[in-house]
C-alpha cells in the first residue's frame, strides 16, 4: 500500500497564505464621495451678460437709419438752400472781395489750425470751383447718391468756406460744421436715398437669379475713386496748406492727410472686400462700420443736448430772461423784424412775452432730462420744433431754425418717421404710377417702407 499523502506541518508564527477565495488582486471600488465629478458648467455672472448686450447691440447693427436719413437730408439741404441763396455775394462772403481778405485769412488760419481748400490758391477760378463742388456735393448728398463720397466732399465744402470767413456764421452755421464731419462716420444712406434704392435692386436681381448678392463691378463708382485718388496726389505733392500727415488736423496728432488718404483707402477696401472676400473679412469690416455708425450717432445725440443745456443754463444767468422781458427786444429790432407788424402785436403784449421767455428757458433746461421718459421727450420735442419755427417766422432767422429742427430730428420716434414713410411713398405710387396697381402704402408688404434695407446702402459700390 501507498503511504497516504501528509499535509505540510505548519509552524507556530508562520504567515498564513491568503484564502483562494478572497479577492486580492482585484481593484476595490473608490467611495461614491472620492469619484471623479464632471466640471459645473460655467456661468456668466451679471456684469458679463450685460457687457455681451452691449457689445451686441452697439455692433450687430446700424442704429437709427430713419433717423440719420433726416439728418442727412437736412442739413444738406440746409446748406444747399444757404449756397443758393447767398450766390450774388458769394464773392463778398467768402471770395476774393471778401473785406476778410486772404491772407488775413490763412495768417487765421496758421493761428487756429482750421482747415480750408481756399487758401490754396489766389485765383477767383479757384473760389469758384471750390464753391460749385460745395453745392454740387450737398445735392448729392441729399439725395443720397454715393453717399459715403458726397458727406466727405460736403465735408470739404462746409469746413473750406466756413473757415475762410469765421465772422459771417451765427450757432446755426456751428451746428452744420460739427455735424458734417459726424456725417462721414455713419451710415446716412440705409433708407430714403438712391444708394438705398440701388441695393435694393441689386438685390432683388440676385433673388431672381439664385444667386447671392456680392460686390459688383460699379464701373462710375471706380472712375470717381479714381479720379478722387488723383486729385488728392496733386494737392498733397503741390504741398498745399492744411495737408500734413501728423500735425494738427481734426484730432491732435492727426494731420488731415491721413485722414483723407485712410477714407480713400477704406473705400477702395470695402469694394475690394464686397467683390472678392465676401466672407468673414466682410463680417469683420461691416461689424466695424456699424461701431463707428452707433458712436458717431451717440456723439450727435451728446451734442444736441449740450447745445440745449448750456443754452438754457446761460439763459438762466440773464437778469432779462430771470425777469421774463428778453423776447421783447428782439422783436423791436429792425433787422430781426421781416413782419413789423407781427412783431409789433405780440411784443406789446406783456404775459405773451413772460410765457414765451420763460417757457424757452424751461425747455432748454428741461430737455436733456427727459430722454428717458419717451412721452414727455417727445412732448418738449414738438416744443422745440416749434420755437425754432417760430424764431425762423418771427425773427427772420429761417436757416438757423432749419438747422437746429434738423438736429433736434435725431431724437424723433421711429414709428412716426415709418409712418411718414409709408404715407409719401403712398402719396408717390399715384402721383407717378403708370397704369401698374398700386401697391400697398405700407410698402414692400412686410410692413417697412421701399427704402428700408438690411445692408450699408450702397454697399456693393467702391464708392457708395
Amino acid at each position: 500500500m501507498s503511504p497516504t499523502p501528509q499535509q505540510p506541518q505548519q509552524t507556530p508564527g508562520a504567515s498564513q497564505p491568503p484564502h483562494p477565495t478572497e479577492q486580492t488582486d482585484v481593484p476595490q471600488p473608490a467611495p461614491a464621495s472620492q469619484a471623479p465629478q464632471e466640471p459645473a458648467p460655467y456661468e456668466e455672472t451679471r456684469i458679463e451678460r450685460a457687457i455681451g448686450r452691449g457689445f451686441r447691440y452697439a455692433t450687430g447693427r446700424a442704429l437709427a437709419p430713419y433717423q440719420t436719413a433726416v439728418i442727412r437730408i437736412g442739413f444738406s439741404v440746409t446748406w444747399l438752400l444757404f449756397l443758393l441763396r447767398e450766390w450774388p455775394h458769394r464773392a463778398v462772403l467768402y471770395g476774393p472781395d471778401s473785406p476778410w481778405s486772404l491772407d488775413m485769412a490763412r495768417r487765421l488760419l496758421d493761428g487756429n489750425h482750421a482747415f480750408s481748400v481756399l487758401p490754396w490758391s489766389d485765383g477767383r477760378g479757384w473760389f469758384e470751383c471750390v464753391y460749385l463742388l460745395a453745392i454740387v456735393a450737398s445735392a448729392l448728398l441729399m439725395l443720397g447718391w454715393r453717399t459715403r463720397t458726397m458727406s466727405v466732399l460736403f465735408m470739404v465744402g462746409v469746413l473750406s468756406l466756413q473757415n475762410r470767413s469765421i465772422f459771417i456764421g451765427d450757432g446755426g452755421d456751428n451746428v452744420i460744421h460739427l455735424m458734417s464731419m459726424y456725417l462721414v462716420l455713419t451710415r446716412c444712406g440705409q433708407v430714403w436715398s438712391l444708394d438705398a434704392r440701388r441695393a435694393k435692386r441689386a438685390a432683388a436681381a440676385a433673388g431672381e437669379t439664385g444667386e447671392a448678392p456680392t460686390g459688383s463691378r460699379d464701373l462710375p463708382g471706380i472712375i470717381l475713386w479714381a479720379v478722387l485718388g488723383l486729385a488728392l496726389a496733386v494737392a498733397q505733392l503741390g504741398g498745399n496748406y492744411g495737408l500734413s500727415w501728423f500735425g494738427d488736423g481734426p484730432f491732435p496728432h492727426l494731420g488731415w492727410s491721413l485722414v483723407f488718404w485712410g477714407l480713400w483707402a477704406t473705400h477702395g477696401l470695402w469694394w475690394a472686400v464686397q467683390r472678392y472676400a465676401p466672407g468673414e473679412p466682410r463680417v469683420v469690416l461691416d461689424t466695424l462700420a456699424k461701431l463707428a455708425h452707433n458712436g458717431a450717432l451717440l456723439v450727435i445725440m451728446i451734442e444736441v443736448c449740450l447745445i440745449y443745456a448750456t443754452a438754457g443754463w446761460y439763459k438762466i444767468q440773464g437778469s432779462r430772461w430771470q425777469d421774463g422781458t428778453a423776447v421783447y427786444f428782439p422783436m423791436h429790432l429792425d433787422y430781426f423784424s421781416p413782419w413789423p407788424a407781427l412783431s409789433e402785436m405780440l411784443g406789446s403784449n406783456g404775459v405773451m412775452i413772460m410765457l414765451i421767455t420763460y417757457g424757452t428757458v424751461i425747455v432748454q433746461v428741461a430737455f436733456p432730462f427727459t430722454l428717458f421718459n419717451r412721452r414727455l421727450k417727445n412732448v418738449l420735442l414738438v416744443a422745440m420744433i416749434c420755437e425754432h419755427l417760430s424764431i425762423a417766422f418771427l425773427l427772420g432767422l429761417p436757416f438757423f431754425s432749419l438747422a437746429m429742427i434738423t438736429a433736434d430730428a435725431v431724437f424723433l420716434p421711429t414709428n412716426f418717421l415709418t409712418w411718414l414713410s409709408a404715407r409719401l411713398s403712398g402719396l408717390r405710387e399715384r402721383l407717378f404710377s403708370r397704369g401698374g396697381p398700386a401697391r400697398p402704402a405700407g410698402g414692400s408688404g412686410d410692413g417697412e417702407p421701399d427704402g428700408r434695407t438690411e445692408h450699408s446702402g450702397g454697399g456693393h459700390t467702391l464708392v457708395g
